[in-house]
């Protein structure tokens, strides 16, 4: 959418012009007035002081005194202050300043709102600030110079008037004079006003502030400034902003001093707080704390209780005299800088826009800080403790207490982030001028330079604060007359530490862009990236100083780093983080290191630094060598030695460790002493190149270098030394490579390094001392050294083995002399064990196949005490193992019986082949020998170690053939694993049983459970039980094993005749022919597949049911067996004895339950081709015909409810047709044969052949002559299309694939006719039977496509019939159901249908479109109006111009009431014929206006308020009778000449007493003429009253002299009575009761329905009618009468609910105009008022009734059948009609 065409084509066309108006109490009261911030007042009138260069402001509040609290007497002055603060209130506060007077400018914008001062020298900008007075105060007063103006209100308009004052009046004073608005405003905390005014003071152009409490001055404010002192700029520092808007010209310094005098009233807290109906400002004190909650809550606690002691202790000394003064000051210095502004024109323009001034070409811009010693200064000038604290009145003013803050003129409550305040009077702020706007976006720009330029200034007074601190360094340093030192850096470590701490920014609030703004400027101010910084050298760039490093201070001494007392500051932090500070670097220490040697003690941290370095990669290689050729050492220096031994740390190529090499034993002259290097590991060392001495090099060092050393330090020679090298690289030969094992053995090798008993000896020819067999053997005397080390040097452990067999084991040394075994096998086995990681693999083979050990041979209890004679080879051998002896095999004969595994002989035996324990296969020999102890040992023992030994993985021994387990109940007989089972219910087939006591260990054995299942079934097949126990017993085994059952071995199951049954005579193997009743015969085989379970009611007779409980059954169905008979297996039965089956059931209800279940399997009984065939022909179905009743003759007396008589027949399906038109049926159902009438069934019978009753019935339709007058025939199109939408929508969710046509096709297809007459004939095919019926509605298919012929002869379609038609067009199968369905859609309005669930919200979203599109037609129709009226004036006019009779007969003959026509219904003969008895000279009725061309009036807006929010069709329809003409339809009965105008009184004329009531359109006119005169406030249009005519009835309205004449009459339907003039002779009255019958008793309905909006009781409201005169109602007495002539002339004739509804909405006037007399009886204001508080107070009820009978748009008005003669009166039910579809054109 083009907005811009939009807004253009509104400027160009749109209505006339009007200003935008303002409420000033509003705008004043609700935004001028109310500012966020605290003493807004003050602060505006203390800036008007500034901006009018005063020096001196006075402040006074003057009091009330309370009218409850009396003043106490003989009170001194601190007892009166004290009551004057506790219980007076605000009465005035005056405000006074000496500065100019205003000017005639200045009386001029204080008027005015939004006119600020275009000064922009000046602060005020948006001319809003003054009006913060209000929020207090009612009307101000001003007084200046010799003008004076007071401010007062006229309703919501503020007026000014100025007064001259005369020379006695005049003052140079200007005051503002504030009356509160009410007198119950207590004093404000007057320690919060005061710290307001201390810190007000800091930056306004003001030297004297006082503050006073009616005659009593509370505080007391002077500044004084020292001269400002220029400030040197620093070439190297960027003084432009970053956007180039700004440049500091020069900067000044000046230092302040605020001294104030005050009474300790301004701390004072009153003991008892009184009840405070209002208060003034929020002090600090009156805030709600947590912590002072908590505080309560914590009240034990020893802070909490010191504080309150310190707090009532203030509080007393504050209480014994309040008025006493007391005094403090406090120094500040202000650094002040000249900003000159360049800003191009059209920024300057904007801003000009944004703030009514240009921006100033210079402005000023100040910081204020407090160095050290002025905080302490002005700390020491308060009293310390609870009672300085409480009388704080600069708590606020120093920046390093609470935080900088913004200043404009005053403080905001924008914070800087730092600790200091900064004075911006050109900075834009808020209107409210509370915080900085940040938001639009050139005062955006603006503010953020003006920020820069604030930053910049911060930089500078940075930089003077570090010179400062410098200075004082340098003097202390003079006065010890040395440099400075860390000494003097820590005496002025305070100071340091509070400059850092002020110029650290933080977070500022409540915009955190302010401090992110300012300090980005303060960090890049400089063009060089360095900032002054305290170090301990003094104060230095950051390009010289660094961080302190603990690890450097050890050994380098002499470079400047920052204290550790300032490292934790946020200031050094983003130091560090804008890496303006770095850590010492590798050219600090080579300068260091370069011009001193390192100590002895500094060597260690020297080489711990440098190497941690190194290894972490933070040194790269060339530093690395850089330092260490330049450092060196000079270690061992003592007493007696004037210098020590230099140890250069370049030459150093290896390390040694204390846990390889002592050191005292010599080293090589390269490596470096551990005792400088214990503190490094490894890998630090190795990073500075140096390897560890190797044990191979340093062994060479020691036997290349023997000879130079003594005796006694030589390895070869000196056992001693040659025991500590050895021990020395026997601890490190692990950790040496192979390669320097290699070489250090080679080496040793070939000397003589070796000590043994037998002196020194190489290595090769030395023993270990273990090695005991000869005492003639060299064994080494080296205690603690590693097998490993001596095994590699060569010395040897083991005597060879051949030697060993033949000295030990040959016969001639077996005995020794006594003739004893020399060696037994138990002392070989230990010595071969402990030598066995020597023995050579061959000999170890030699071993195990060599018979060297005995077995057991001892007595029973005493196995192990003797051993065989045999000798037998290890792997023979079984452990030593009581467990074991019982099974009789060899075990190794050992001492004790018991043979540690464990140990090294266990582990010798193991490798060598002892066996542990028996194979399975063993046991099963054992288990199956002919010893039966044997067996039961080795059983035991196999069950024992079943899971010990893994005799579990023996899975041969379930198809072993050995015999060896006992049977149940044969114990003697022994099958193998496979000839038995563990589950006895196996044993009814004839299988063997494990023993029971053996069934825990079954699977241990491989015993199965249960044999295999097709075994099994060939034993059921081949031996199949013979009494129903047996089968029990059999089934419920197999039911235990179903899930092994495949489906090979279910069908050969299923067709095993293994099930036993009482045999029956049967034919076919499904139904008996015998005696239904028998039960009972011989036991027959039945297969599973031809038997059924259970039983069964219906089939027990016909089929074979076996029940052998749950078990046994649930394994024949899964062989086949079912519950009940398949549907297969019913159909078949049914097609082929349908009869006998029926004659089982005994009921067609039981048969139809079973033609029931087939439906439901019918797709799986259609795949049985035959079978189906065979249904189709077979009289198998059920059909039904009604038997006529024997008083068919009187069938119009039977009820309703009578239930007809069915008589049920098997038929063939070719036979029986279905019910689907129900007309057809009632017409044709004696001649039928139907099916029953539900849908499967049906679905069922349709399937097999049974035609539908509506394909053999010939309809045949006969319409008459189309009718000329088609108007309706569109209206009913465009219903039954809208309707059927909704029918399709709802209908095709409830009843899916119903739908054969949608919406779109029926409005394709679909047309409407109107004809003379519609005949329907129908033909029964099969009989030849017919029927017509006359119709109001039908379809019929023609070339064109389908036709809706709606008859004439009635005055609407029957909706039923139009849904039948319908339907039968778009639906499948249209049914009865479907009819019923669709005729609520075609009869109910869419509200109506909406209130019932439907979804009709797109339909009225259309109406509404369609409403949206008339609406541009709007403004023709409103043009039109004009023309309309006068056509209707004159149309009014020539209906009235037949000539009247004076007797009331020739008026009833033209009030003859037509009959009842519905709205929206056709013609009819009887509307011609009426038309026909009208005037020939009378016109037809004006057409009615479409209501397209009608916008929403004000009965819709209204509705909406009132929140009856309809839809648009309801609000075209309530409009209908709001905003138009009522629409008579026929002409009213009286033809009523026009009106002329007329004089008031009830007298009757010759023109105005004739009975006719004004033309309609004279009183529309009127009320469009008042309409049109209407006019703005302000419009320059002058106002010209309405040109009107005038309307007889106004006068005589309700004149009550009618009621002289009146006679009653008759009552009406609902009991109103009715009342006649005295004029209508007595013997007209019962021809005007039959002539006005309808209109009386409408009229009656009317008035009952208008009567319950106001309650009214019925007998209250009467109806009268008199031929003449212009009363329409009156009352009398407080009886009311409505005039009857008055209602048939205008809304008698009304019919739809929409002229229904309008006719109640004029007489409802009427009525609240009458009532309003039982309140004033005289028509003016006061009856008026209460005529509209009425129609106000029910309206909304009324409303309610007009929605009612706009929704019931009934045919006819409700009474219409009611008769009126009393006698008859309530004898019969008036007809409730349906309300008429509103299918007409609206």
């Amino acid at each position: 959418m083009d907005y811009g065409r939009l807004r253009a084509a509104a400027l160009r066309d749109g209505e006339d012009e009007e200003a935008v108006t303002v409420d000033t109490r509003a705008l004043i009261d609700k935004v001028l007035a109310r500012y966020s911030g605290e003493w807004t007042t003050l602060r505006e009138l203390i800036q008007n002081a500034a901006d009018a260069q005063a020096t001196t402001v006075k402040i006074r509040w003057e009091t009330l005194p309370s009218t409850q609290v009396a003043l106490p007497p003989l009170a001194d002055r601190s007892e009166i202050l004290k009551h004057i603060i506790t219980h007076h209130t605000l009465r005035r506060l005056v405000v006074q300043n000496n500065g100019q007077p205003f000017t005639k400018t200045d009386w001029g914008r204080l008027k005015r709102i939004a006119e600020g001062n275009p000064d922009e020298t000046k602060i005020g900008a948006f001319g809003v600030g003054f009006y913060s007075v209000f929020a207090d105060c009612e009307e101000p007063f001003v007084s200046s110079g010799s003008e004076a103006m007071a401010f007062y209100w006229k309703g919501n308009a503020l007026f000014t008037r100025k007064l001259q004052l005369s020379e006695g009046q005049r003052s140079s004073d200007t005051a503002f004079v504030l009356d509160y608005r009410n007198t119950t405003t207590t004093l404000p905390n007057l320690l919060s006003v005061g710290q307001f005014l201390a810190t007000s003071l800091t930056f306004v152009a003001l030297q004297h502030i006082e503050f006073w409490i009616d005659d009593y001055k509370i505080l007391s404010l002077q500044k004084k400034a020292s001269p400002s002192v220029d400030m040197a700029i620093p070439r190297d520092m960027d003084m432009t902003t970053r956007e180039r808007l700004m440049t500091v010209q020069s900067v000044d310094r000046s230092n302040a001093q605020i001294d104030a005098c005050y009474m300790n009233a301004i701390g004072w807290k009153p003991q008892v707080a009184v009840a405070k109906s209002e208060g003034y400002g929020l002090g600090t004190s009156e805030i709600p704390s947590l912590r002072s909650f908590f505080s309560r809550l914590t009240a034990s606690s020893t802070k909490a209780a010191k504080a309150a002691r310190e707090e009532k202790i203030a509080q007393a000394t504050i209480s014994e005299d309040i008025t006493a003064l007391s005094t403090s000051s406090i120094f500040i210095r202000v650094t002040t800088g000249s900003i000159m502004t360049s800003v191009s024109a059209t920024f300057a323009s904007e801003l000009e826009r944004a703030t009514k001034k240009p921006p100033p070409k210079s402005t000023k811009l100040s910081v204020l800080t407090s160095s050290y010693d002025e905080t302490q200064a002005s700390e020491s000038s308060q009293e310390s403790g609870a009672l300085s604290a409480a009388t704080d009145v600069f708590a606020s003013v120093l920046p390093s207490k609470k935080g900088g803050r913004i200043f404009i003129g005053f403080p905001t409550t924008q914070t800087t982030g730092g600790g200091m305040h900064i004075s911006a009077p050109s900075v834009i702020p808020t209107v409210e001028r509370e915080a900085i706007d940040l938001n639009a976006r050139w005062v955006r720009t603006w503010n953020l330079e003006m920020l820069r330029a604030a930053g910049i200034m911060t930089r500078l007074a940075f930089t003077h604060e570090m010179t400062e601190l410098q200075a004082k360094l340098q003097r202390a340093a003079e006065a010890a007359g040395t440099s400075i030192t860390s000494k003097e850096t820590a005496i002025f470590m305070n100071d340091a530490l509070h400059v850092f701490n002020a110029f650290t920014f933080g977070d500022s609030t409540p915009s955190g862009h302010v401090s992110q703004t300012i300090e980005e400027a303060f960090w890049t101010a400089y063009k060089r990236p360095f900032v002054e910084i305290y170090s301990t050298r003094g104060v230095l760039p950051t390009s010289k100083v660094r961080l302190g490093s603990q690890e450097l201070g050890k050994f380098v001494e002499g470079i400047a780093v920052v204290p550790s007392e300032l490292e934790t500051t946020g200031f050094v932090r983003k130091l560090i983080d804008f890496d303006l500070l770095s850590q010492i670097t590798v050219e600090d220490v080579l300068e260091t290191l370069s011009g001193k040697p390192l100590t002895e003690a500094q060597l260690p941290d020297f080489i711990q630094w440098i190497a941690k370095k190194a290894l972490k990669g933070d040194l790269d290689p060339r530093n690395r060598d850089r330092l260490l050729d330049v450092a060196i050492a000079i270690v061992d220096k003592r007493n007696d030695r004037a210098q020590g031994e230099i140890i250069a740390l370049g030459s150093i190529r290896n390390f040694m460790s204390t846990q390889k090499i002592p050191s005292d034993l010599p080293l090589p002259p390269t490596t470096i002493p551990s005792e400088y290097t214990k503190s490094c590991n490894t890998q630090e060392l190795r990073a500075l190149t140096w390897e560890p001495l190797e044990l191979s090099r340093w062994v060479s060092f020691l036997v290349e270098t023997r000879s130079n050393r003594s005796p006694d330090q030589d390895i070869t020679k000196s056992a001693e030394f040659a025991t500590r090298i050895l021990s020395v690289l026997s601890k490190g030969w692990e950790n040496q490579s192979q390669f320097s094992r290699d070489a250090t053995a080679a080496l040793l090798r070939t000397h003589t390094i070796m000590p043994t008993k037998l002196g020194m000896r190489k290595p090769t020819e030395s023993f270990f001392p273990s090695v005991k067999l000869f005492d003639d053997l060299p064994t080494i005397e080296c205690p603690q050294m590693k097998d490993k080390f001596l095994t590699a040097l060569g010395v040897r452990k083991t005597v060879d083995l051949e030697t060993i067999f033949k000295r030990l084991l040959s016969p001639s040394s077996e005995k020794d002399g006594s003739g004893q075994a020399k060696w037994s096998h138990v002392e070989l086995i230990k010595y071969l064990a402990s030598v066995r990681a020597d023995i050579p693999a061959d000999d170890l083979l030699k071993l195990m196949e060599s018979k060297i050990c005995a077995a057991e041979a001892g007595p029973p209890g005493k196995e192990s005490s003797q051993a065989s004679l045999q000798l037998y080879k290890v792997s023979e051998l079984f452990e030593p193992n009581r467990e074991l002896r019982p099974l009789q095999v060899n075990i190794l004969q050992w001492p004790g019986g018991g043979l540690n595994r464990q140990s090294k002989e266990g582990n010798f035996l193991t490798a060598l082949g002892l066996r542990m324990h028996p194979s399975a296969p063993e046991l099963v020999d054992m288990m199956s020998s002919s010893d039966p102890q044997l067996r039961e040992n080795a059983m035991t023992y196999f069950v024992t170690y079943y899971q010990a030994h893994s005799y579990k993985t023996f899975t041969a021994i379930a198809t072993s053939t050995r015999a060896f387990l006992p049977l149940q109940g044969n114990p003697k007989k022994l099958v193998p694993p496979s000839g038995c089972f563990t589950n006895e219910a196996a044993a009814v087939l004839g299988f063997d049983i494990l023993k029971r006591e053996l069934h825990a260990d079954a699977q241990k054995f491989g015993v199965s459970r249960d044999p295999p299942i097709l075994e099994c079934i060939q034993r059921l097949i081949k031996n199949p039980p013979n009494t129903h126990r047996d089968a029990v017993s059999v089934f419920q085994y197999f039911s235990s094993r179903l899930n092994e059952i495949n489906s090979t071995a279910v069908k050969s199951l299923g067709n095993a005749q293994i099930v036993p049954v009482a045999q029956r005579t049967r034919a076919s193997g499904i139904l008996s022919q015998g005696s239904v009743g028998e039960k009972s015969g011989p036991i027959v085989h039945l297969s599973p597949r031809h038997c059924y379970l259970g039983s069964s009611m219906m089939y027990g007779d016909i089929f074979d049911f076996v029940d052998f409980g749950s078990a046994a059954n649930s394994f024949l169905s899964a062989c086949g067996s079912n519950n009940e008979p398949t549907k297969l297996e019913i159909a078949q039965l049914a097609a082929g004895e349908p009869v006998r089956l029926l004659s089982v059931l005994r009921s067609h209800e039981k048969y139809l339950d079973l033609l029931r279940s087939l439906a439901v399997d019918m797709s799986t009984i259609k795949r049985d081709k035959e079978l189906w065939r065979k249904m189709k022909s077979a009289p198998f179905l059920l059909a039904f015909r009604e038997i006529p009743s024997p008083s068919k003759a009187k069938a119009s007396e039977q009820e309703e409810d009578e239930e007809a008589i069915r008589d049920y027949h098997l038929a063939t399906p070719s036979n029986i047709v279905i019910v689907d038109d129900f007309i057809s049926y009632n017409l044709f159902k004696d001649h039928l044969k139907c099916a029953p009438e539900e849908d499967s069934l049906e679905t069922f019978y349709g399937a097999l052949g049974c035609p539908r009753l509506s394909t053999i019935v010939q309809e045949e339709l006969r319409v008459g002559p189309h009718s000329e007058k088609q108007d309706n025939a569109v209206g009913l199109r465009k219903h039954v299309l809208e309707r059927s939408k909704l029918f399709i929508h709802e209908y095709s969710r409830s009843t899916p694939n119903a739908i054969k046509h949608d919406a779109k096709w029926l409005e394709k297809n679909l047309t409407v006719s109107v004809v003379g007459s519609v005949a329907l004939r129908r033909s029964l095919r099969v009989s030849g039977q017919s029927h017509v019926e006359k119709r109001s509605a039908a379809s019929s298919q023609t070339k064109a496509g389908w036709v809706l012929y709606v008859s004439s002869e009635s005055s609407r379609p029957e909706m039923y019939q139009v849904g039948q038609a319908i339907c039968q067009l778009i639906l499948n199968r249209p049914t009865q159901n479907a009819y019923l369905f669709f005729e609520p859609f075609l009869n109910q309005d869419l509200l109506n249908l909406r209130a019932r669930g439907y979804n009709v919200d797109r339909i009225l979203r259309a109406k509404a479109a369609q409403a949206r599109i008339a609406e541009e037609e709007r403004r023709k129709a409103l043009e039109a109006e004009q023309a309309r009226i006068r056509e209707r004036e004159q149309e009014f006019i020539r209906q009235n111009q037949a000539p009247t009779t004076s007797t009331a007969v020739a008026a009833r003959e033209q009030n003859r009431t037509p009959p009842p026509r519905m709205p929206g219904g056709f013609s009819s003969p009887d509307d011609e014929d009426m038309l026909e008895d009208l005037p020939i000279d009378m016109p037809p009725s004006p057409p009615q206006i479409s209501q397209s061309r009608k916008g929403k009036g004000l009965f819709s807006n209204l509705s909406k308020r009132f929140g009856f929010d309809y839809n648009d069709e309801a609000d075209e329809r309530l409009k209908h009778f709001m905003d138009s003409t009522p629409n008579h339809g026929l002409l009213p009965p009286t033809s009523l000449p026009p009106t002329e105008a007329s004089s008031s009184g009830s007298k009757r004329g010759n023109n105005e007493q004739d009975g006719k009531v004004t033309n309609p359109a004279v009183v529309q006119q009127n009320l469009l003429n008042a309409i049109k005169s209407t006019r703005a406030y302000d419009s320059s249009l002058l106002y010209s009253p309405p040109t009107t005519r005038e309307v007889k009835e106004q006068a005589t309205y309700c004149d009550d002299t009618a009621a002289k004449d009146l006679t009653l009459l008759a009552d009406a339907a609902n009991g109103m009575r009715i009342f006649v003039s005295s004029d209508i002779p007595h013997l007209q009255t019962g021809a005007f009761l039959s002539s006005n019958h309808t209109a009386i008793n409408s009229f009656a309905a009317l008035l009952k329905d208008v009567g319950d909006v106001y309650q009214i009781p019925k007998n209250v409201l009467h109806i009268f009618y008199d031929e003449g005169g212009n009363t329409i109602a009156f009352n009398r007495d407080g009886s009311i009468f409505c005039n009857l002539r008055f209602y048939i002339q205008l809304h008698a004739n009304q019919r739809s609910g929409e002229d229904r509804a309008s006719a109640a909405v004029w007489w409802w006037v009427v009525l609240a105009h009458e009532l309003a007399h039982n309140i004033i009886q005289a028509h003016n204001a006061d009856h008026s008022y209460y005529t509209e508080s009425f129609i106000q107070q029910y309206f909304p009820k009324m409303m309610l009734k007009a929605t009612s009978l706009v929704g019931n748009d009934l045919p006819f008005p409700p009474g219409l059948q009611a008769p009126l003669i009393p006698e008859r009166r309530g004898t019969g039910a008036s007809t409730q009609l349906d309300a008429p579809p509103p299918y007409r054109e609206r």
